[in-house]
């Protein structure tokens, strides 16, 4: 069944180290509506449960027990790619936003957002889209215009050339500088910008003039 059945349900894993917080979400998720397949309470428990269930929405708490979550992003996507990931957070600033993006989350929502609020969200990703608190979304299209400045000259010239088709090792030579340096030059660009796939940094670099080819290579 797909997203336009109506007899679909999406399957979704809950991930959060308070069970009262896990429980109202639950309640939250009518049983008519979407499946709650399963619940953890670590990070260790929800690389198990998403093993297990291949969950449509995995819901995750930003932090366990003062532990940011997202290093979990890459083993949940090799276990399960076609799970979508919801960032859920008590941090609703616009840093933490970008950075859940940026690390390969699909949408971000603060806790204390209104139930409709995850309802939509959780709608949004079992579809396939993405999804971002309203205000947080605003304030990011406010910042858009203000990327230029954010990025160094190096990161600037690092975006060009990942853009114009250049390996890691490519740029590290060009540049005299050891391809470790230009993976973290790029996470750092990914964490500014807020995106995390390579058409997105090749649709920055064409927006700020810093690619020569198109980023068609």
């Amino acid at each position: 069944m797909t997203p336009y059945d109506p007899a679909y349900r999406p399957t979704i894993l809950i991930c959060d180290d308070h069970p009262v917080v896990r429980c109202g979400i639950r309640t939250l998720l009518p049983d008519d509506r979407y499946q709650v397949v399963g619940e953890a309470e670590d990070l260790a428990g929800t690389v198990e449960q998403v093993d297990l269930h291949r969950p449509a929405v995995l819901l995750l708490d930003l932090s366990f027990l003062g532990t940011l979550s997202l290093g979990v992003l890459p083993t949940v996507r090799a276990l399960s790619p076609a799970t979508r990931v919801l960032i859920l957070t008590m941090h609703n600033d616009l840093d933490s936003a970008r950075g859940s993006l940026a690390a390969g989350a699909h949408g971000f929502l603060p806790k204390d957002a209104a139930a409709g609020e995850l309802v939509a969200a959780v709608d949004a990703l079992a579809a396939g889209g993405r999804y971002l608190d309203p205000a947080l979304g605003a304030a990011l299209l406010d910042r858009q215009d203000d990327t230029d400045d954010a990025l160094s000259r190096r990161e600037r010239e690092v975006l060009g050339m990942i853009a114009d088709g250049l390996t890691h090792q490519q740029i590290a030579d060009e540049l005299g500088l050891s391809v470790r340096t230009i993976e973290a030059q790029r996470a750092s660009i990914k964490v500014k910008l807020g995106v995390s796939r390579r058409a997105e940094l090749i649709s920055y670099a064409r927006r700020l003039r810093l690619t020569t080819t198109g980023g068609d290579r």
